[in-house]
């Protein structure tokens, strides 16, 4: 039977003595410290909060963002409605207990209050990126058929190697009776975050018996959660797997004799459940059986999900607790299998580069291609997402300070966390293992941070010091959570000016690619606009600025002469510079202020290439190779 957690206690800590009638029997006394059962409370401050959400809505001027993305163009009702959710989510939380449901449709509420406005005002494809697995999905449409060993220009060949979340989605077009999945990729933040709602709870309340503990954890999970590697990706299916494996062995994988004192209520954190009943070696080998699946999805779908699972079930087998190595061994030899075969010509490219990237550590836990935002939005988009960061993890280590009890019964969960942290070691994911590290470590920081800010059940200690601590805590938990929203907005909304992009220059990025012939080359800064990777598997691509600052300051200085040395002979070229790609090549540090509109206008002037179509969103150049005939020499 689950504790009452929410048992009032008087002022002193210390629960008052019951009155009693004229026969000595105790009669229930209201506390002067219960709060009114006001039913009515939780649904209007809900429905509150989502009605200012809905009027802010027509008023965001996502067409007009600036320096800032959508920061200085949400109204203040935008505003106003987080505000009015955080606090509907405290009034709910002192009676999680009893009412659960209620914790759980605030955080629907924030999840999407936080994440659906583009989806719901956009009239284009968020996510440059997105549009680029859109790309891969028309390809496993139109060709029928996967070419793992085929050498595909723009760093596509990975997505035929692991197919998985293409072909599910591919066949979600055709179930749908839709044209593409720019239909609803949109939508794609809110519907994995619904999904990952009811696995952080199984995760939680494995280590948790507060619910008011596992509610604040899932809520500042949604919070902490701006990395943005929820958009229609791989890593966005392949992550929703990897929680629901660990969510299985945790409850699911105990050993017999293993849990020593951690079933004793005495030497348990007041907000801490005991450990999971145990299971014989034949029920987990059953479990093994059933799970396998979805180890074998997690490597069909993304390529570093695979390793971060070995690496959490690698500390799991660390602990008595779930010392199971038999699992471990089948997740690693499906990873072996899946790299020596579909994906064996990427595993034996990153094997070829590790000798460079193992041990350099700054350079490996960098941000992007160059490691330097520039601009007010990104800038402010990076500092918050470091803030955010940090916050999470000394509220963390707090709790894992504090709470010894609580670390004690959740070492598992804590273990998880850190896993990921030495990958920083071996290599830089292309600039986004920060990411994928933070990522991978939230579900467990953010349930210690919570942990932090949400006391021991009242009445479960009553110390001097145990009342400080809640009283202490019924300031800094609505505080840190205002705080955690305002860091998010800038963290996930900041450098939204480089995300969305009018439908007019997609059409035209389409237009020019689709002028080149089979075997054709286009030329951008970067691969980061919309539509980078139509045809991709028709035409070659050259991302000509996704280098370092100095070698595309010496681009510049010549950018016409820079370019036709590496077109090759006979090749039809196009060269297209778009908004996004200025926007992106700036806010990245790829080119210095200034640099792309210089490189346009020297490309534009040159006689080597020729416009074939300028608008405001963008230009297209031809490259036009002076003959023998025009460059004086002989036939």
């Amino acid at each position: 039977m689950t504790k009452n957690v929410f048992t009032p206690v008087a002022e002193s800590g210390v629960p008052p003595s019951p009155a009693r009638d004229q026969r000595g029997t105790a009669v229930p006394r209201a506390s002067r410290t219960a709060l009114p059962d006001l039913v009515w409370l939780p649904p209007a401050v809900l429905l509150l909060g989502l009605g200012l959400w809905a009027f802010a809505l027509p008023g965001i001027e996502f067409r007009t963002m600036g320096d800032y993305g959508l920061l200085d163009r949400l109204p203040a009702a935008f505003y106003a409605s987080l505000l009015v959710l955080t606090a509907g989510f405290l009034v709910v939380l002192r009676r999680a207990g009893t009412s659960p449901g209620w914790p759980l449709a605030y955080c629907v509420a924030l999840l999407v209050a936080l994440k659906a406005p583009p989806a719901v005002l956009y009239d284009s494809v968020r996510y440059p990126w997105a549009s680029k697995h859109d790309a891969v999905v028309n390809v496993v449409l139109g060709a029928g058929e996967l070419r793992p060993n085929a050498a595909l220009s723009g760093n596509m060949s990975a997505y035929e190697q692991w197919p998985g979340f293409f072909t599910l989605n591919a066949a979600l077009v055709r179930a749908f009776g839709v044209e593409s999945t720019a239909v609803y990729l949109n939508w794609a933040p809110i519907v994995l975050g619904l999904i990952a709602l009811p696995l952080l709870v199984l995760i939680y309340r494995t280590f948790a018996e507060d619910w008011r503990l596992v509610w604040t954890a899932v809520w500042i999970f949604q919070l902490a959660n701006w990395v943005g590697q929820d958009y229609l990706a791989p890593q966005g299916l392949a992550y929703i797997l990897h929680l629901s494996v660990l969510a299985v062995v945790m409850r699911h994988f105990v050993r017999p004799g293993s849990a020593g004192r951690l079933r004793d209520r005495a030497y348990l954190d007041p907000a801490a459940t005991a450990v999971p009943p145990p299971t014989g070696l034949r029920q987990r080998a059953v479990c093994v059986l059933i799970i396998s699946p979805l180890i074998f999805a997690i490597n069909a779908v993304h390529q570093l999900t695979p390793v971060m699972l070995c690496a959490a079930l690698f500390v799991l087998a660390l602990t008595r607790r779930y010392r199971n190595y038999g699992l471990l061994v089948v997740t690693g030899l499906l990873m072996l299998t899946w790299n020596l075969t579909m994906g064996r010509p990427l595993f034996l490219e990153t094997l070829g580069t590790l000798r460079e990237s193992v041990g350099r550590l700054t350079e490996n836990s960098r941000a992007g291609y160059a490691g330097q935002l520039t601009g007010p939005g990104p800038e402010l988009a990076g500092r918050a997402g470091i803030v955010m960061a940090l916050t999470v993890v000394v509220l963390a280590g707090i709790a894992v300070l504090g709470r010894r009890r609580l670390t004690r019964s959740a070492l598992p969960l804590l273990l998880v966390s850190i896993a990921p942290v030495p990958l920083f070691a071996v290599n830089d994911y292309g600039g986004e293992m920060l990411f994928r590290v933070y990522l991978f470590g939230l579900p467990g920081a953010a349930f210690f941070a919570a942990a932090a800010l949400v006391p021991a059940a009242a009445g479960a200690r009553r110390s001097r010091g145990a009342l400080v601590r809640r009283r202490v805590a019924a300031v800094a938990l609505p505080v840190v959570l205002v705080a955690l929203t305002a860091g998010f907005l800038p963290a996930y909304y900041g450098k939204e000016t480089m995300y969305y992009t009018p439908p007019a220059e997609s059409e035209l990025v389409t237009r020019a690619i689709d002028r080149l012939p089979e075997g054709g080359l286009l030329l951008a800064t970067a691969g980061s606009f919309p539509e980078a990777l139509h045809r991709y598997d028709q035409v070659e691509h050259w991302f000509f600025a996704e280098q370092e600052l100095p070698e595309n300051e010496k681009m510049l200085a010549d950018p016409a002469r820079y370019l036709a040395d590496g077109i090759p002979r006979g090749t039809t070229a196009h060269v297209v510079l778009t908004r996004t790609q200025d926007i992106y090549t700036a806010g990245e540090g790829l080119l210095p202020p200034g640099g792309f509109e210089a490189l346009r206008t020297r490309l534009k002037a040159s006689p080597l290439f020729r416009t074939v179509e300028e608008h405001p969103y963008g230009i297209v150049l031809a490259y036009t190779p002076a003959t023998p005939a025009t460059s004086g020499g002989t036939p």
